[in-house]
């Protein structure tokens, strides 16, 4: 008989709606029943392309025998983290807190009022490698409430004051030194030879890529360019890239990014598509536009929904295991691309009779495709045509598998953050198939995951949307908008770009300075949280701060900008200490200091002048298009701009240089 996760619409969730466990979600309910009983609370978090949290659901939630004593001695919330990253958050530090580890699934020990005493993350059904069962483990925290209650009740106050202290702002405005020490800290830690930074396991950790990219100008990053060149390779010949299908996986389990954990996130694939896309611009590398084109190209086909949203992820599992959608043995990869193409494509993949992982072929370039068509003396253009066709022949073959599984529910920050990726591509390639992409998911957000008052919502699944949106879901869809107005000069977007800013400032603004996670008018689990961290998506504070400097420019308001200042404040500590977790927000305040240009570009020609605007990576410019004179009266950087004639005015600080009409005159001031 399903339990109550079967009245919810994350498909995490879902998945476990039939165990004999009976799950609570996240809600009053269930912390009334732990009282009401007098029962702990076992906390289980996870997600749904979670590998591990697959593992421990079929060896212990689905085993008639744990569950009954899990029922027994608890009462069970389930959560996926990706629709309550609130929850999630909390308890992840206090977990780190009493481990120093973190992970999922999250098995995290909580008292009826909700505070933690134990936790941990994966526990297998038997004892293992110096692991206890989940059993044991059960057994034994139900027995140390019974029997250490109080000694337990204590732990958890310590631990939930520990978890609700926040870190003090800065007293000032972080200035260059920390971009300087930022910069020496994070390349300290470069991988010279496989490029991207540490060993295995190891991430894309995009928002330090940006940070480099955008800094890489500066005369104290002279190496800037190298690094994120060098890690843009590596990952694009690597197993971590689908040769086959585009997009990437979310990491690599080994320095050289040969072989990846197989899940797809929509968060991952929206950020490498950007900064491929701007790398390309910034370091002459027109492969790094393909790899862009591929990736977006996989999220249209792949993530993409009915009504144009996006969903969250593909599981790393298909069939019952680990990576088999993407394998190939040698035979099936010959029989596939044929006689003609096989032994050129063979070479250049990597694929052996013996396999490259687990006795079958995971795709990845082992060498640079003209020194393979010199060896088999092909012509270099031919043989990119012929790499081109064994994709197609692949692709096709590969669509004839059973997929992994896909989690259509439609998460807003990332959502946002694909239309960011969509709206530029569409600006910088004039592909008018990725804005008009870009437009259908920013509909959809605004008409399906909003209630009726305005209010953002976080997630939606199943035609519904409930939980209220957080902070980086205003911030991000924020950002998404006001490049969808820069691309397309539709000022609709602009409209309620500005409505969500205004609407971070009265939800989230922490007194102290930065912003909350969740919003004034719901309750936050134990304290109210600011998120400082990159994980790896930016974190909700640098990408408040970046959305709130950007309609500080378009508007001139200074409150505004003064806002996006106090969240950088409070978060330089992070900055200070741990750079690798701050990219984005080091990205934010190059920003702040250097104090990008305002852009604004009337006439009936607006938007075709606007294209030297996107020739160059110039992330920060607030550009203001207006075509017919409908925005005139609306974005005040337009204001008292006639649009009978085709002109360009660039300003700082909302000081204009004399108004321009010739591209190489627009590019001069820029």
């Amino acid at each position: 008989m399903p339990n109550l996760l079967s009245n919810e619409t994350s498909p995490y969730l879902l998945q476990h709606a039939d165990n004999p466990v009976d799950w609570y979600p996240w809600g009053d309910e269930a912390f009334a029943a732990a009282k009401a009983e007098d029962k702990p609370v076992l906390l289980s978090v996870g997600y749904s392309s979670c590998h591990w949290c697959h593992v421990m659901a079929h060896e212990s939630f689905e085993d008639p025998e744990t569950a009954a004593l899990m029922n027994e001695l608890f009462v069970n919330i389930k959560v996926d983290r990706e629709e309550r990253p609130d929850v999630d958050a909390v308890y992840m530090e206090a977990l780190q807190a009493m481990s120093g580890r973190g992970g999922w699934p999250m098995t995290v020990f909580l008292t009826p009022d909700r505070k933690p005493f134990h936790a941990g993350t994966y526990f297998p059904a038997v004892e293992r490698r110096g692991m206890p069962s989940f059993r044991r483990v059960i057994t034994a925290v139900a027995d140390a409430w019974k029997t250490q209650h109080s000694e337990l009740v204590a732990r958890a106050e310590q631990l939930s004051d520990l978890v609700a202290h926040a870190i003090p702002s800065a007293d000032q405005l972080p200035g260059e030194d920390l971009l300087v020490s930022s910069y020496q800290a994070l390349t300290s830690r470069f991988d010279e030879t496989e490029g991207g930074f540490g060993g295995a396991p190891k991430f894309p950790q995009e928002p330090v890529l940006e940070f480099l990219l955008r800094v890489a100008g500066e005369p104290w990053a002279p190496d800037a360019k190298r690094i994120v060149s060098l890690t843009l390779k590596k990952m694009a010949d690597g197993g971590i890239y689908d040769h086959v299908g585009g997009g990437f996986a979310r990491y690599s389990v080994d320095r050289s990014w040969r072989i990846p954990h197989f899940e797809k996130m929509l968060y991952t694939n929206a950020q490498l598509a950007r900064l491929y896309l701007r790398s390309a611009q910034v370091l002459d590398e027109p492969v790094f536009t393909a790899i862009a084109i591929r990736t977006l190209d996989y999220m249209l086909r792949d993530l993409r929904l009915p009504g144009g949203a996006f969903a969250s992820a593909e599981d790393a599992d298909s069939q019952g295991s680990e990576g088999t959608f993407y394998l190939w043995n040698a035979d099936e990869f010959a029989e596939v691309v044929g006689e003609e193409l096989g032994p050129l494509a063979a070479a250049f993949f990597g694929v052996t009779e013996e396999g490259t992982f687990e006795g079958s072929n995971h795709l990845r370039v082992t060498r640079p495709l003209g020194q393979v068509a010199s060896e088999l003396d092909i012509d270099p253009a031919v043989a990119d045509a012929m790499i081109d066709m064994a994709r197609g022949r692949l692709l096709s073959r590969r669509s004839e598998r059973v997929r992994p599984g896909l989690d259509d529910k439609v998460v807003t920050a990332w959502n946002g953050l694909a239309i960011r990726a969509l709206g530029e591509a569409g600006a910088v390639l004039g592909e008018s198939r990725f804005l008009d992409a870009a437009r259908d998911a920013a509909a959809f957000l605004l008409s399906e995951v909003t209630r009726a008052d305005g209010r953002l919502l976080r997630s939606w699944g199943k035609g519904k949307a409930s939980v209220p949106a957080f902070a980086d879901d205003y911030a991000a869809t924020a950002l998404g908008l006001f490049t969808l107005y820069q691309a397309t000069g539709e000022v609709r977007w602009y409209i309620e770009a500005m409505r969500l800013v205004e609407a971070i400032v009265d939800l989230f603004a922490d007194p102290a300075g930065g912003f909350f996670t969740t919003g004034a008018d719901v309750e936050a689990p134990l304290a109210r949280k600011r998120d400082h961290f990159d994980s790896p998506s930016p974190s909700a504070n640098a990408l408040a701060a970046e959305a709130l400097l950007l309609a500080s420019s378009y508007t001139g308001n200074a409150d505004l900008r003064e806002h996006s200042e106090r969240a950088l404040r409070a978060g330089a500590a992070l900055a200070t200490t741990t750079p690798s977790g701050a990219g984005h927000l080091l990205s934010v305040l190059h920003a702040t200091l250097r104090r990008p240009p305002e852009v604004a570009i009337v006439g009936p020609d607006a938007q075709d002048l606007a294209s030297v605007v996107w020739e160059r990576f110039r992330p920060d410019v607030a550009l203001a298009v207006d075509r017919a004179g409908s925005a005139t009266n609306i974005v005040p950087l337009l204001v008292g701009r006639a649009t009978d004639s085709t002109l360009a005015y660039v300003c700082r600080s909302f000081q204009c240089a004399l108004p321009v009409s010739d591209p190489e005159a627009l590019r001069r001031l820029l």
